[in-house]
């Protein structure tokens, strides 16, 4: 350790003593997606003990400020976001960013809106939480050159970075969990509200002809009211006619709940004669009985990269746009047989 501190200090020799490449380091002490919290955590420590100058807090480092859709926000998903405001918070704090956080209706999202918030947040950066740009923001961000970030969001035009958890990855898995446990006749409850939403739709689907003799049925949501109870009414109708389909993939786990409520009155046994997958693994999901089978989501992980994503922008406002997917992962539950 005296010898390193003997002479200029290198990625190099951070990269040797933390056993990474040095391009890893380098994507670390630059700030740039797609590195985990524990390898970034680790060489910010090694560098640290080594003596390599880090850039701090006092280095001037632009303001972000996250717009959050109050519907998501203050209804029923509050506790989805709430664990992405923990990791955006998180990691703007371990960053020296700058960060204020506003709720919005959607309707309100028109680029003077946004305008107006950036300038009384001083914000340079913006955060859209579960917000896709309506048509006539899009425009406004591009041409003003507005650092923006999606969260729990994805352009399909890839015009804005962007992060979200492995949408059709996590649908496909979790329809192939009920295919491989022999259900050929799925429904999935749904919306097309959201392109993360229309991204699982696909997934569903791809699942589905994955398998000969396999059939899916969409069932879409309004989303008016409670979508637990929306969920309930809709099974409970196509089981009074059609008792054929066996399985449910749910888009998240509050409809999941009312599928299962809809499925028990009707004296299917679960899993036996009805199997259940949800998606999100919310809290709600530990409550039903029998507990509900999920794919997880690392809500915190979103919001920290990104915030990754925000500085790798501030450092090049012309790099093309990035989308980076997190793996959701399978939860098991006794709403679906135990699994090999």
């Amino acid at each position: 350790m005296n010898e390193l501190r003997s002479k200029r200090i290198t990625q190099a020799d951070i990269a040797a003593r933390a056993g990474v490449s040095v391009s890893t380091v380098s994507r670390v002490l630059t700030n740039e997606p797609g590195i985990s919290d524990t390898i970034r955590q680790q060489i910010f420590k090694m560098a640290s003990d080594l003596g390599y100058p880090l850039k701090t807090a006092a280095d001037s480092m632009p303001g972000g400020l996250a717009l959050i859709a109050s519907d998501s926000a203050t209804g029923g998903l509050s506790v989805f976001y709430e664990g992405i405001l923990e990791g955006l918070r998180a990691g703007a704090a371990e960053r020296g960013m700058p960060f204020d956080i506003r709720l919005v209706r959607e309707a309100k999202t028109s680029p003077e809106h946004i305008q107006e918030q950036l300038q009384a947040a001083g914000a340079e950066g913006l955060f859209l939480v579960g917000i896709d740009p309506p048509d006539d923001l899009r425009p406004w961000l591009e041409e003003s050159g507005t650092p923006t970030v999606l969260v729990n969001g994805t352009d399909p035009k890839l015009r804005f970075d962007g992060v979200s958890p492995s949408n059709f990855f996590g649908a496909y898995a979790a329809t192939r969990r009920l295919l491989d446990a022999g259900h050929r006749r799925i429904l999935h409850f749904t919306g097309s509200h959201r392109q993360t939403i229309r991204e699982r739709v696909r997934g569903f689907e791809a699942a589905i002809a994955s398998v000969d003799g396999a059939e899916g049925r969409l069932v879409p949501m309004t989303f008016r009211g409670s979508s637990s109870q929306e969920a309930h009414d809709a099974t409970a109708a196509i089981l009074a006619g059609d008792r054929s389909f066996t399985a449910a993939f749910c888009m998240n786990d509050f409809i999941a709940v009312g599928v299962l409520d809809a499925v028990t009155e009707a004296t299917l046994r679960v899993p036996d004669d009805f199997a259940i997958i949800g998606f999100d693994d919310l809290p709600c999901a530990l409550m039903t009985n029998p507990r509900l089978a999920t794919m997880r989501v690392d809500r915190a992980a979103l919001g920290r990269e990104a915030v990754n994503l925000m500085i790798a922008r501030f450092r090049d406002r012309d790099a093309p746009a990035r989308q980076v997917c997190h793996a959701v992962t399978p939860v098991p539950g006794g709403t679906l047989p135990p699994e090999t």
